[in-house]
């Protein structure tokens, strides 16, 4: 039996939460910090090793880690941070090593990722297996380079979608109970970068739109056809997932690539992605882009934080010094900032064109010695920190 579950609206089910946008609807939320930062709530530890982030649904929190000779899925409690369940996903290892996937919890099923390629569905009561495939093995899977799978598969209208990549189609979707293929996005066949697919709906068409190492497009939800697709080179490792607002999906990614705008507008036959701009402003890791209102967030190699106009992609100012390199989150209206090295600062800072406007910050305790990559996450008056073998939940409620 589940715990009790959070208010509604507090459940962050997936990777970017119920938007895939990092941006949380969530109220309530201390706009300023105390000296020193938030209250610990609680600290949980022996999770293994990795990246993943976390999911939050019904009181209960799914996340990744390798422990000894495998990778695991665990449910904790969010109460206290106790594990629940673990199942094995695949065996450990990696270049860096740990799985980087987010679970998607819908319903009663939790669905991951392990970094070599295991696709695994369970159930979200008991983590019994309810069935598995590779992406290598079984679909042909072929990555745009090797540190391994990190996408967090999409469940949407009862299919599970992911990205093998390769010649046999670019995109998957397997019946979310059975784990029976549906589609292949045959007409679509780029290698699967370390992005992961978004739902947009573009003149009253819904799609699933994704970024791979060669291009950005979107198929049909009904059987993977193709919608639209516009050349857009990447380098090394494509990461950040893209942005959809406006009828316009915004995407980037770093080692000296830059940014991209493109209007996905309706054609006679369907639908065309026209350019608006293309720079190298926001180069963006993996840490991720987040959009509040007209405005970029995030962290451009080179630049430091910077905050981009969506429309124009100007920028309106740039930030090397108070903050190292990291990913972020918003929530309550304020951004969450997160460096990945040194003492793992966490900033609250909020969001406007003006300049950097920081509301507290805090060095996050007990930090492990690898970069903490995993996203901020804040869900149910909850900040999560995930490190390593560790998690971390910050009580971030007004009083």
């Amino acid at each position: 039996m589940l715990t009790a579950s959070l208010a509604v609206g507090e459940d962050w089910p997936q990777w970017r939460g119920p938007g895939r946008d990092d941006v949380s609807t969530e109220t309530g939320l201390l706009q300023q910090w105390p000296a020193g930062g938030p209250a610990l709530a609680w600290k949980a530890s022996g999770l293994g090793e990795g990246y993943s982030g976390v999911a939050i649904a019904k009181g209960r929190i799914y996340t990744m880690g390798d422990l000894g000779e495998s990778s695991f899925l665990l449910a904790l409690d969010a109460a206290n941070g106790k594990v629940i369940w673990s199942t094995k996903v695949g065996k450990s290892g990696g270049n860096y090593p740990g799985p980087r996937c987010t679970p998607g919890v819908d319903g009663d099923q939790v669905v991951t990722l392990g970094q070599f390629g295991d696709l695994v569905c369970v159930s979200a009561a008991d983590g019994k297996e309810r069935w598995r495939h590779n992406l290598q093995s079984e679909f042909g899977g072929k990555m745009m380079s090797g540190w391994g799978y990190a996408e967090s598969p999409l469940v949407d209208d009862g299919k599970v979608i992911c990205t093998p990549g390769g010649a046999q189609g670019t995109l998957i979707a397997l019946d979310k109970k059975t784990g029976a293929v549906v589609w292949r996005s045959r007409e679509w066949t780029d290698k699967s970068s370390y992005s992961s697919i978004i739902i947009a709906t573009i003149n009253g068409v819904r799609q699933y739109v994704q970024l791979t190492d060669a291009s950005v497009g979107a198929v049909s939800p009904k059987d993977g056809s193709l919608l639209w697709r516009a050349p857009r080179p990447g380098k090394v490792a494509v990461v950040p997932t893209p942005i959809f607002a406006d009828d316009s999906v915004y995407v980037t990614s770093g080692y000296n690539i830059g940014c991209n705008l493109f209007k996905v507008e309706k054609t006679g036959g369907g639908f065309a992605a026209r350019q608006v701009y293309e720079n190298k402003e926001m180069k963006n890791h993996h840490g991720g882009v987040v959009k509040v209102g007209d405005y970029l967030y995030g962290h451009s190699e080179g630049k430091g934080w910077i905050c981009q106009n969506f429309k124009t992609g100007e920028v309106a100012w740039a930030e090397k010094d108070k903050l190292p390199k990291g990913s972020l989150s918003c929530a309550g209206g304020m951004l969450y900032l997160r460096a990945e090295s040194g003492p793992g600062t966490v900033v609250l800072l909020e969001p406007t064109p003006k300049g950097w406007t920081e509301k507290g910050r805090f060095d996050q305790p007990g930090r492990s010695s690898k970069n903490s990559w995993p996203h901020p996450v804040v869900s149910g008056g909850r900040l999560y920190l995930r490190d390593g073998d560790l998690l971390l939940s910050y009580d971030v409620k007004q009083k």
